[in-house]
């Protein structure tokens, strides 16, 4: 069993090797990149909210965005 230093939880299997960083200390350089990194990740969808009649509408939108998202990334390699 593992115990957690901030809320005192319980627990009795913890899967992964990874732990948490020293409170007060700032994030190792590493983490600090792969934070930025995933900053950067656009989505390919434009922002709103959509309304759909059915699931089909939904889908077929989904995959034209990912095409083009797949186009473009092509068009820039």
């Amino acid at each position: 069993m593992e115990k957690d230093p901030l809320t005192d939880e319980v627990f009795l299997r913890v899967v992964g090797k990874r732990r948490p960083g020293v409170l007060g200390e700032p994030p190792s350089p590493e983490a600090r990149a792969a934070l930025a990194a995933m900053a950067q990740y656009r989505t390919r969808a434009p922002k709103g909210i959509f309304f759909y009649r059915s699931h089909e509408e939904m889908e077929a939108d989904r995959l034209r965005w990912t095409v083009q998202a797949i186009v473009e990334t092509e068009r820039r390699g």
